[in-house]
């Protein structure tokens, strides 16, 4: 499976279903027709997406907007971006400011500033999507989510159990700093909650 492959099954997935559940059944039963082989080159991709979603920037534009808080959020919100495909995966990832004009985190934040409930399709979280590919495996192989873990590892791939960005560190919760790394997501907060 190419990263063209795997894109593609990201991509009609959403096209095929309506809630995040739906979406994770449907691209369980692709994987599970498709060699192990496949799987794991499945799983290799959403190692990268990671890796390139794992920056102090892009964290700290979701922090901007209020989208994530701890370390257990910036993960599933990893998992959550590569979900939106990608297109919007590549921009965000290489201009982290562009993350203010996705329409799907201008839906979250009108409902959060407007106090409107939001379900469990709207948080900008998607958890599950990082072990669709070890489910699939476990029953195309019947052997554990370790042994996926040692292909992965392999390949050259380290398993953090959360984020570890190793771009340039600094401090988010600094708003002079915050505005000047994303003045487009600081700009459209303001707006928003109508602050000077």
């Amino acid at each position: 499976m190419d990263i063209d492959a795997f894109w593609d099954l990201i991509e009609r997935s959403a096209h095929e279903s309506e809630t995040k559940q739906e979406r994770l059944r449907w691209l369980h039963e692709r994987l599970v027709t498709r060699p192990a082989e496949e799987i794991a080159d499945f799983a290799s991709w959403m190692q990268e997406a990671r890796l390139k979603a794992d920056t102090n920037l892009v964290w700290g534009a979701a922090y901007e907007l209020d989208l994530v808080g701890g370390l257990d959020s910036v993960w599933y919100f990893q998992m959550w971006l590569v979900g939106l495909g990608r297109q919007t995966f590549e921009r965000v990832t290489s201009d982290p400011d562009s993350l203010a004009e996705v329409p799907a985190v201008q839906h979250y934040l009108y409902l959060q500033s407007n106090r409107i409930p939001r379900t469990d399709e709207d948080w900008p979280e998607f958890e599950e999507l990082d072990y669709v590919a070890g489910k699939a495996w476990i029953r195309v192989t019947g052997k554990d989510w370790d042994a996926l873990a040692d292909i992965l590892q392999a390949r050259g791939y380290v398993l953090n159990g959360l984020p570890s960005p190793t771009d340039e560190d600094w401090d988010p919760d600094d708003p002079e700093e915050s505005a000047r790394r994303f003045p487009r997501c600081t700009s459209y907060m303001r707006q928003l909650y109508g602050r000077a």
